[in-house]
């Protein structure tokens, strides 16, 4: 028998980790039932940074993230602001909000948004000539800040899906020049494109400042963009 202390592990046992952290790329573990495109998106989200950041934070969506880029910069969410969140769901924008500060904020989806307290959620159709109203009795007045992160449903033509987007991105704008204070900001996801650029001249007629904005947390291979007007104009005979 030998007197020789036992001799120390040189491997460490694998310690418990964080899908933040996460060192290699991820597999599905099966494609059952799945379509090549909805295989690809699903491998993009599983190994996406962002979407791990969400998962280990806590944020419902990996666009919490294009918020707060956006509002480090602009400053746009503070307490005591009224925010209105079209296209809510799943919430991460309205969690970002509501992290920053608002306690004054709705928010309306076609989808069913679990609750997010202190926000009031609608689950209706933002285009129902309803909606916005409904929203501004809620909220208690003029917001001060409307954002939208709607997109609608794709059918997969590229030019027809971009006149869909353009067409919601339209009617956000209509919604926010017929509502915001005056001073106020308007927060919209677009696409590059050229009716894209016709929405940026009808903001420019209304807001101060319009600018175009690329998240870090935007994929890069995506045309999408933000459009960010600041310093709302009022409305003629308001």
């Amino acid at each position: 028998m030998s007197d020789e202390p036992p001799r120390k592990r040189m491997v460490r046992p694998p310690t418990g980790g964080t899908d933040e952290g996460r060192a290699k790329p991820a597999r599905l573990k099966t494609a059952w039932k799945r379509t090549p495109s909805q295989q690809a998106w699903l491998n993009r989200q599983i190994n996406d940074p962002f979407a791990a950041k969400a998962r280990a934070h806590g944020y419902r969506s990996r666009a919490a993230y294009k918020l707060g880029e956006i509002d480090d910069k602009y400053h746009l969410l503070h307490r005591g602001a009224r925010v209105v969140d079209l296209g809510l769901a799943p919430g991460g924008w309205t969690q970002v909000a509501i992290e920053r500060g608002v306690t004054n904020i709705v928010g309306v989806d076609l989808l069913p948004v679990d609750p997010l307290p202190p926000a009031h959620i609608l689950q209706m159709d933002f285009t129902d000539p309803a909606c916005g109203p409904e929203l501004i009795a809620l909220l208690g007045g003029a917001p001060d800040v409307v954002l939208s992160d709607m997109a609608p449903n794709t059918v997969g033509h590229r030019q027809t899906d971009h006149l869909r987007i353009v067409g919601l991105v339209e009617a956000a704008v209509d919604f926010a020049i017929a509502v915001l204070k005056p001073g106020g900001t308007f927060v919209a996801k677009a696409f590059q494109g050229g009716e894209t650029a016709e929405v940026i001249a009808h903001l420019n007629r209304h807001f101060a400042e319009v600018k175009n904005v690329k998240p870090k947390a935007s994929r890069a291979d995506s045309s999408e963009l933000y459009l960010v007007a600041t310093r709302f104009k009022g409305r003629q005979g308001a």
